[in-house]
């Protein structure tokens, strides 16, 4: 591998949204960079419009005559036909958080971690040291509408990045800070039990150097257990005031505790009414509570990432919470895209009682992503334990049903919120789009 500062890089699955955004961060840095993904998206489109270039569509043909290294993301398998055709050639090939954890590698890293808020926490933090003058720069989990992007670039030795525990590979790091916004189950079918994952949080923590900080909840009751021993110093986020947002919901407000402590250990100095105006003009990201627009019949639509029923659960409470503040009395009608058999499984009871402030629930497909269907969860079966619950929900058969069940069902007044880590964030833009 040519570890020079101008080294060739060719990405399979680019339009992942941490895979593009180290692309933008190496692209930046003087490299070559190009890539490859199965279909066009936001992501695709704002790396061509930043001169990164990308090839829809993955076989052979697309990697370069010469290059130094494959970076694959973990959604891509040894026999995809790049991937295979860099083996046949000898080029090295390293996972997305295997180039990562070398990338930060030497610099003053602050990881975000937890099951909830990482990329509302990273971005918040991003646009706090931004406004500081501390020219960081960060890699977050979604297109920050205040950077346009999902990479903020920075000349300082200061890396925030948004950190993954899923197949461990959080453990890929090696931060200086670490940010842990709270601990839930998650991620089931690597992670057996919560212990197993608190094992991967423990290891993480007693990685962080003593003269280091770890920034969490001391009084999550998941993470309590995992502090004593510890020894760097533990910060509590909790600590901090509640700032004014424009974001809704206690959860934003937990997660800018978390950026404004974060943005205190990196730069002790830092004025409070920076990381206070820094917050109050935080625009969000992508699909984090984001106002899609309002379809002609006066319906507004929003979408979120949420896949895990406490997400969920908070998303629609704050949602509920907003409407009644702002005086509508109409439907909050919920769109969901459940992401993964294995969560959807392990956690069923979870997402059954998560669509209590919602009127009506519409479930799609569930999305297999990297799994196989072995027939002990469906839609179908979601849609029934939701309305033993006492809410209304029916399963649809594909993303074009759902579109045409809310635009049935939707009447003026009423709210649209599509969910979940798939696709379902494009009957939300088909919706708007009239």
């Amino acid at each position: 591998m040519n570890n020079s500062k101008h080294a060739s890089y060719f990405f399979t699955g680019i339009g992942g949204i941490g895979m593009s955004a180290l692309a933008q961060m190496l692209a930046a840095s003087g490299n070559t960079v190009a890539g490859s993904d199965r279909e066009e998206s936001p992501v695709t489109q704002m790396l061509e419009e930043k001169g990164v270039r990308v090839c829809i569509g993955q076989t052979a043909d697309n990697l370069p005559e010469t290059f130094d290294v494959l970076v694959y993301s973990d959604a891509v398998p040894e026999d995809n036909p790049e991937r295979a055709a860099a083996a046949a050639r000898g080029i090295p090939q390293l996972s997305y958080f295997q180039l990562l954890g070398r990338v930060s590698a030497g610099k003053k890293t602050v990881a975000i971690a937890g099951t909830h808020g990482k990329t509302t926490t990273t971005g918040m933090l991003a646009k706090i040291l931004k406004e500081a003058g501390a020219d960081a720069s960060a890699i977050i989990g979604s297109i920050v509408q205040d950077f346009g992007s999902n990479y903020l670039p920075g000349s300082s030795d200061i890396f925030v990045v948004e950190a993954c525990e899923y197949r461990d590979h959080l453990l890929e790091l090696s931060p200086q800070i670490l940010v842990i916004t709270n601990l839930e189950w998650d991620h089931t079918d690597y992670f057996p039990t919560l212990a197993a994952l608190q094992k991967t949080f423990r290891t993480a923590m007693e990685r962080v150097p003593k003269n280091g900080l770890i920034i969490t909840d001391p009084n999550n009751q998941n993470i309590q257990p995992l502090l004593k021993g510890i020894s760097a110093q533990v910060v509590d986020y909790m600590q901090e005031p509640a700032y004014e947002l424009r974001m809704p919901g206690g959860f934003n407000k937990a997660n800018a505790r978390a950026a404004a402590a974060a943005a205190r250990a990196v730069m002790p100095d830092i004025p409070e009414h920076v990381i206070a105006d820094a917050l109050a003009q935080f625009h969000g990201t992508w699909r984090r509570f984001q106002y899609k627009g309002t379809m002609g019949s006066g319906v507004d639509v929003y979408d979120d990432y949420a896949h895990h029923p406490t997400a969920i659960f908070e998303t629609l409470r704050a949602l509920r919470k907003k409407n009644e503040k702002e005086g509508k009395s109409g439907r909050i009608i919920a769109a969901f895209h459940p992401h993964l058999y294995s969560r959807t499984h392990d956690l069923l009871d979870g997402f059954a009682r998560a669509f209590g402030d919602a009127d009506e629930v519409v479930i799609a497909p569930i999305y297999a992503a990297r799994e196989e269907d072995d027939g002990s969860v469906s839609s179908e079966l979601l849609a029934e334990r939701i309305r033993a619950e006492g809410v209304s929900a029916r399963a649809a058969g594909s993303l074009e049903d759902v579109e045409h069940f809310l635009r049935g069902i939707a009447k003026a007044g009423d709210t649209i919120i599509t969910m979940g880590a798939g696709d379902i964030y494009k009957v939300a833009d088909a919706l708007v789009k009239e």
